[in-house]
């Protein structure tokens, strides 16, 4: 178990830069974690309209939309968005599911998402979509429009929208 020395999430982002981030804050605990994690199976975004999201999501991701009852809840249908091996759960604003987040907020995500196709052309596609690219500062993006970040794996090639709900979307490619 981590146990926080400090609290740095009450400081800005800008006094913590990566090359200054240490596991230092956190001190390890001489029991065994309760799990080891391997893999990320679902996350739910809250939305304001399942219908909109669905749309933008498999119109400009390629994402499959799915509806599914629960066990838990079979009077109730539920919708999700599908891709690779995971799916994003959708939880229409004030018709929550329960167990929930703390804090269920449209437009508070910030997702980044891999594909295989060449960021270049996905960009220049979202933009003859009509899609609004959320672009940074000229110093930090190349003149393709791209910007070079660092992934769970290593280094990556972005590019940056919004969904209908503002949620921050991020896609990429492994460089």
């Amino acid at each position: 178990m981590f146990s926080l020395r400090r609290a740095p999430s009450l400081l800005p982002k800008s006094h913590f830069p990566i090359s200054r981030i240490s596991t230092s804050h956190f001190r390890m605990s001489s029991s065994k974690p309760a799990a080891t994690i391997q893999s990320l199976d679902h996350l739910v975004l809250t939305v304001q309209s399942i219908p909109t999201t669905t749309k933008w999501y498999t119109t400009h991701l390629g994402m499959r939309s799915e509806s599914f009852v629960s066990s838990s809840s079979p009077e109730i249908t539920r919708y999700s968005l599908i891709f690779g091996d995971q799916k994003i759960n959708l939880h229409e604003s004030g018709k929550e599911f329960e167990p929930k987040a703390t804090n269920v907020r449209p437009g508070s995500g910030d997702l980044c998402f891999l594909t295989p196709d060449p960021i270049t052309q996905v960009r220049q596609r979202l933009v003859e979509a009509g899609v609004e690219m959320v672009d940074l500062s000229p110093e930090k993006t190349d003149d393709d429009g791209t910007v070079l970040r660092t992934g769970a794996r290593g280094k990556l090639r972005s590019v940056y929208c919004r969904d209908p709900d503002g949620n921050l979307i991020e896609i990429s490619n492994y460089v």
